[in-house]
């Protein structure tokens, strides 16, 4: 599926292309506009959206935060629509992706697809972690690690409940939740099994040879074609998915315990609330 963004500015492509020949981010260039793009967008609702907005919203709640509560709040409203936005958009990319859909080994690994290179530049423009995807390799994969951030909207709301003066609300409650629920669902048994498959992947891709032949398409290999997987990328990749899997459990416990405490009857002794 081609790019349905907008195609990049010349001046970009030719000025972001010997860097990345050089840092072997092949199709990089073909997404620098996105990744411009969103950097600048998340800038301009961090810095002239969020403050005067939530200020319009809520005059006194908003106002009344410190300086450092401020910032933490403008940089939730950053994450809860980045979140969305790319939840959102990666959900769409796996659901009408038809190539995509049709990926034999080869073209999971080092395939290509506009559409879900689009995915990835848009998440770059706030993570950069996301920039290895363009070598490209594991550009598949992008989309479906990015379902972790479906969990990320219900974290914010959490957040902005405590500052609103609603900690151990209804709506507190239900979103907390929700919070436990997708968390769970989207990292914990989405992320295992996704892991899962992407690690047999790497393993049956160390083990073939040159000669191994696939039915690839050739439009998806244009810049796969060597099939190079060096093991500082495999090491760096997949230990970083292990030590991810580890933190969401560590991270779930935390939301538990931090969700339980606010709801929790409160225990008193000698006439005091403990």
């Amino acid at each position: 599926m081609l790019d349905p963004f907008f195609t990049p500015f010349p001046l970009f492509k030719e000025l972001a292309q010997p860097l990345c020949d050089t840092l072997h981010l092949y199709s990089l260039p073909l997404h620098i506009h996105e990744i411009l793009s969103a950097f600048a967008v998340y800038h301009i609702i961090f810095e002239y959206i969020a403050a005067p907005l939530s200020t319009a919203l809520l005059p006194t709640r908003y106002t009344s935060l410190s300086w450092e509560s401020k910032l933490r709040w403008n940089m939730h409203c950053v994450s809860l629509v980045q979140s969305i936005s790319i939840s959102v958009l990666a959900l769409w990319v796996m659901c009408v992706d038809q190539e995509r859909k049709t990926m034999n080994l080869e073209e999971r690994l080092w395939g290509y697809t506009g559409a879900a290179g689009m995915v990835q530049a848009l998440s770059t423009g706030c993570l950069l972690t996301y920039t290895l995807g363009f070598r490209p390799v594991f550009n598949y994969y992008g989309c479906v690690f990015m379902l972790y951030e479906l969990s990320t909207p219900f974290l914010n709301m959490h957040w902005f409940f405590d500052k609103l003066g609603m900690t151990g609300s209804k709506a507190q409650l239900y979103n907390g939740l929700a919070l436990v629920s997708v968390f769970f669902s989207c990292r914990l048994v989405w992320g295992a099994y996704s892991s899962f498959n992407i690690y047999k992947d790497v393993w049956d891709a160390l083990h073939i040879t040159n000669d191994t032949k696939f039915d690839s398409r050739p439009e998806m290999m244009i810049h796969g074609q060597d099939r190079l997987l060096p093991w500082w990328l495999v090491v760096l990749y997949l230990g970083g998915h292990v030590t991810l899997q580890v933190l969401n459990v560590f991270w779930l416990g935390r939301m538990i315990a931090a969700i339980r405490k606010r709801f929790s009857p409160k225990v008193k002794v000698n006439g005091k609330a403990k």
